[in-house]
């Protein structure tokens, strides 16, 4: 009887901590959702006044003094076509000669650019205003206005009307016939 009453006493004992084990943990109290926070107001530059804006968009009126051109250059600059090109996407880019022997004013909405001409290894004409970082390039078929600086194109395909001839000609390569024997 002893042996009955010890292994019941032990029984009671661990069936305690048997069914405490059993049991899962209280669940604790969940966290307060995270309060909402306010926006926060960034402070920006204040914005360009208009005049400020059409002041650093328009160039001066004469190119830079300081800019002396080669003879190479001045013979570039006889071959750069002028007027009113039409463009992809309806832009329209105006080319007209300065004063200045070599310099052009190049205009593309209220994009302006002093340029002038900057030899090339490759053979296309290069239109350059450094201080802006933009660059007129022509080729025979087609030309384009370029930002250097943000390195994207503000005007591409545009064609003057001898452009616009020279791409009608020019032979269309046919990728799937054998090169032509010499």
């Amino acid at each position: 009887m002893k042996k009955a009453f010890i292994a019941s006493i032990l029984l009671a004992a661990f069936a305690g901590t048997a069914f405490a084990q059993a049991q899962p943990a209280p669940a604790k109290p969940a966290k307060p959702a995270a309060k909402p926070t306010k926006p926060v107001k960034v402070k920006n530059a204040p914005a360009p006044t208009k005049r400020q804006a059409i002041e650093e968009a328009t160039p001066t009126a004469e190119p830079d003094p300081s800019i002396k051109l080669s003879e190479a250059q001045l013979a570039i600059a006889k071959t750069v076509q002028t007027g009113e090109i039409e463009c992809e996407l309806g832009q329209k880019v105006t080319i007209r000669p300065m004063k200045r022997e070599g310099f052009f004013f190049v205009s593309r909405g209220v994009n302006k650019f002093i340029m002038h001409p900057e030899e090339s290894r490759t053979g296309a004409i290069r239109l350059e205003d450094t201080a802006r970082g933009a660059l007129w390039l022509q080729l025979a078929n087609k030309s384009m206005l370029m930002n250097q600086k943000e390195g994207k194109r503000l005007a591409d395909e545009c064609k003057s009307p001898a452009q616009a001839d020279y791409a009608k000609n020019m032979k269309a390569v046919n990728l799937l016939e054998p090169e032509p024997t010499k």
